[in-house]
């Protein structure tokens, strides 16, 4: 049961990054965001980028909020496993 539990959360975990990096690959062509599946990547993933791009501002034409935002992702992945870890053995 415990494992079920840990392995539904690192998937979680993983699909997102995934789901990430790709929206952000899409910025390089701009089309493809105004796709449905660009609309749909953009409902899942822009309310946690938009939290890192009104702290970090782009560097000339370069965002780099992106960048902080899958730092954190893996961040917040680790202590969440480090916090279950704790709870559950």
């Amino acid at each position: 049961m415990v494992g079920l539990l840990i392995n539904g959360i690192a998937g979680a975990f993983q699909i997102y990054t995934i789901l990430l990096v790709i929206y952000i690959l899409m910025s390089w062509v701009p089309s493809t965001r105004e796709t449905k599946f660009g609309q749909f990547l953009a409902v899942i993933v822009e309310p946690y980028l938009g939290f890192f791009r009104k702290f970090i501002p782009p560097l000339g034409m370069i965002d780099i909020s992106p960048i902080v935002a899958l730092f954190a992702l893996s961040l917040i992945r680790t202590g969440v496993f480090s916090l279950l870890s704790i709870i559950l053995y």
